[in-house]
């Protein structure tokens, strides 16, 4: 199978030093010297369509802008891209959530992906108005799911459960086609629901022994379920021409945050009731030191941001080498980004597709080579960074 590939927009501001911040954690200071207005943004998205991705991801909460909208307007600046759009079932009805999903598909000519997050961090679910513990969240989403699909099937649905209620539901129009469901959990409530529900099942980069004892419980809940689903990993990434380049600029990345700030997340972060969080954090303990925590692997985002916290660091060969590894493992989509998000899809698109291009692990979806045209707008139209 040729492998996916998607980008990652950042709807929260843009930096060529991390930008810190999510899962409850507001974002960092670092942050902030691109702002995240459809300019720029269109800029990452349609540089990320040329250069080979199908999607790009766009994160949910209140750290950043809201996702339906600003891909909603993205999808008039591109033309191919897909929009994996993240959205947390506690906060809309499963009626409505079907109807906007089958709007996204017929104004976008098919263009949604949708990556439901059940939501880990009780603090920020009450600022929505959301009052659930994180068990009760995730049956709600089973809930939710099991409307959403039998709405997009065409049924008329009546559903009275334990968190969702509703009567004589019915779409007027039906999804075409009916967007893939992205999941991610690494709690024991998680499992069940996305193997009844997702078609994709996403998990963080972790280091690759942790990564296939995951994929192997997911498959065993699936096989009981009889289903079985896809599997992609989300990953910062920082590839260069050499191993001492890309180096360089995480070790850059690293001495351009304060320890205060390091502090200040870390405490944040360990207050978070997702699983996936708390794996997150046992790779780096909050420490500087030891953050190759595989070859290649480096857990030095995760100081001061919330959710996925590593990256692929080296070559272009190298880090070829470390996706043909997840490969192996059953990864078959990488949902990736970068410091700055522009010049880092640049660095990825131009220097490791090709590599997998030529092992047969790759092709453009457009069926154009790797090697494509520079992006419209060059990037001396990019804001310089603030100086700090």
């Amino acid at each position: 199978m040729t492998l996916t590939f998607h980008w990652f927009l950042p709807t929260y501001g843009d930096s060529r030093d991390i930008v810190g911040g999510g899962h409850g954690v507001p974002v960092g200071t670092a942050g902030g010297a691109r702002p995240a207005s459809i300019a720029y943004l269109g800029q990452i998205a349609r540089s990320a369509e040329q250069l080979g991705f199908v999607g790009a991801l766009t994160p949910t909460g209140a750290w950043c802008e809201d996702a339906w909208l600003s891909t909603a307007m993205l999808t008039e600046v591109t033309e191919r891209l897909k929009f994996l759009v993240a959205f947390r079932p506690g906060l809309l009805s499963p009626t409505l959530a079907a109807q906007m999903a089958a709007t996204f598909q017929r104004l976008s000519g098919g263009r949604l992906l949708l990556n439901v997050v059940t939501g880990g961090e009780s603090a920020e679910q009450r600022a929505y108005g959301d009052f659930l513990d994180k068990d009760g969240r995730y049956a709600r989403t089973d809930e939710f799911l099991q409307v959403v699909r039998a709405l997009w099937r065409g049924e008329t649905v009546s559903h009275r459960g334990e968190h969702l209620r509703v009567e004589d539901a019915r779409l007027s129009r039906l999804p075409d086609p009916v967007p893939p469901v992205y999941f991610g959990g690494s709690s024991a409530a998680a499992g069940p629901v996305a193997v009844r529900h997702s078609d994709v099942y996403l998990t963080w980069g972790e280091p690759p022994a942790q990564v296939a004892g995951k994929l192997d419980w997911i498959r065993g809940l699936a096989a009981a379920a009889g289903r079985q689903l896809r599997f992609g990993i989300r990953l910062h990434v920082i590839a260069r021409d050499t191993a001492d380049e890309a180096w360089a600029q995480a070790r850059r990345l690293l001495d351009g945050i304060a320890e205060a700030d390091v502090r200040a997340v870390q405490e944040g972060l360990r207050r978070s009731e997702s699983e996936g969080q708390r794996r997150m954090l046992e790779l780096h303990g909050g420490s500087r030191d030891g953050l190759e925590v595989s070859p290649n692997l480096w857990a030095g985002v995760g100081l001061v941001r919330g959710g996925a916290g590593t990256a692929l660091v080296g070559s272009h060969t190298e880090v070829a080498d470390r996706i043909a590894e997840y490969h192996a493992l059953g990864i078959d989509e990488f949902v990736l980004s970068g410091h700055p998000h522009l010049e880092e899809a640049y660095w990825f698109g131009e220097g490791v597709l090709p590599v997998l291009r030529r092992r047969g692990l790759w092709r453009h979806p457009a069926g154009e080579p790797a090697e494509v045209a520079p992006a419209a707008v060059p990037f001396a139209a990019v804001p310089a960074p603030s100086s700090r």
